[in-house]
């Protein structure tokens, strides 16, 4: 490695992680000033509000690491610019693909540390943020809820609720279906069922089942019941964030699971799988495209190119947002909606390049 590339590198990786550690506190302080009320009041500890702002670090270090590395190339490729070492460097022989090779290692260096983040440590992470928040900070009286649960929890055997409440671990308008041979078996209905933590029983509330018989149906009913069912407790609160807090062999495996089971939330979960591999694609488009809006001199200087650079910011993330929720809310493939702001940035990025060597 040249001192060309050791010096541009060393600029590259230092301004970024500067940017990130600057950035970061002024997100905790914001984060504080909001949330400060209701963490009084419910009187959480000091060691889980520490943990909570070690995992809101991590989280959203990840979710807005494109966005500061592609500042942090600006601002530093403006000052070379500025300064005339561009210029310099170009004027020795140097071609502009040369010059960009430390640029594009300094991308795989980051996109690599992301990649892991976000396969191993990003998701405990996400689980210990999201926890704390729906635990202390969500409303007054700190319920957790789902809604319109339906799925296969075993092979012809289908359930659905209406919504349920973590905390009081009850679920509302509980509907079992049993098939057998695509032929109905049997229904159970319930107003209400809560589960039981000391016995891991359900108990029942305005319980109806009926028997489908050939000639007559047979049907039972109950004020209250207690029983034991096959599936678990996290059958009924699939949880939106619950694939956020997978590693990425347990969210294949979540996926799976959830595809042979007709989950109505499988987009969104394959939303966040696929984000895991294109937000790290994302560093190599975004340094390319800072680079090359950054390293000509303007009349305008740093601050032209930075103005440029956000604007530019900002419009990968809303259509980084939009596209991911279409895909979750709409019939648009996740694969498609996840990676068209990197394929449309990525035409971007030629492009401006092209006029670069120019």
């Amino acid at each position: 490695m040249k001192i060309i590339d050791k010096y541009i590198l060393k600029r590259y990786l230092a301004t970024f992680f500067v940017m990130l550690f600057l950035f970061i506190p002024i997100g905790i302080v914001i984060d504080v000033s909001e949330k400060v009320n209701k963490i009084i009041q419910n009187k959480v500890p000091f060691g889980k509000v520490a943990l909570y702002y070690v995992d809101f670090t991590v989280y959203f270090a990840n979710l807005l690491f494109p966005i500061f590395l592609f500042l942090s190339v600006i601002w530093f490729t403006s000052k070379l610019a500025n300064n005339t070492e561009i210029i310099a460097i170009l004027s020795s022989g140097i071609s502009f693909q040369r010059f960009l090779r430390p640029y594009l290692i300094g991308a795989t260096i980051v996109s690599v540390f992301a990649l892991l983040m976000g396969f191993f440590i990003v998701p405990k992470a996400s689980q210990g943020f999201n926890d704390f928040r729906y635990t202390y900070l969500k409303g007054n009286n700190k319920t957790r809820e789902t809604s319109n649960v339906y799925r296969e929890v075993s092979p012809g055997e289908f359930i659905y609720v209406s919504n349920f409440n973590i905390n009081s671990k009850t679920a509302f308008d509980f509907s079992l279906k049993k098939f057998n041979d695509n032929k109905l078996d049997f229904t159970i209905n319930a107003a209400r069922i809560r589960f039981n933590e000391k016995d891991t029983t359900y108990t029942m509330y305005n319980y109806t089942k009926r028997k489908i018989g050939e000639l007559d149906d047979r049907l039972e009913t109950s004020m209250k019941k207690d029983t034991v069912f096959k599936f678990d407790l996290e059958d009924l609160t699939p949880v939106i964030y619950i694939a956020e807090t997978l590693t990425l062999g347990e969210l294949n495996d979540f996926i799976d699971k959830e595809r042979e089971r007709g989950s109505s939330n499988i987009n969104t979960y394959l939303v966040v799988l696929y984000k895991k591999y294109s937000l790290p694609v994302s560093a190599f488009i975004l340094t390319i495209i800072a680079v090359a809006v950054s390293s000509m001199k303007r009349r305008g200087g740093m601050g032209m190119n930075l103005a440029i650079g956000i604007g530019l910011a900002f419009t990968f993330i809303f259509f980084d947002k939009i596209f991911g929720t279409l895909a979750e809310k709409s019939s648009i493939p996740p694969f498609i909606a996840v990676w068209l702001p990197n394929f449309v940035f990525g035409i971007l990025a030629i492009y401006l390049l092209r006029n670069a060597k120019r």
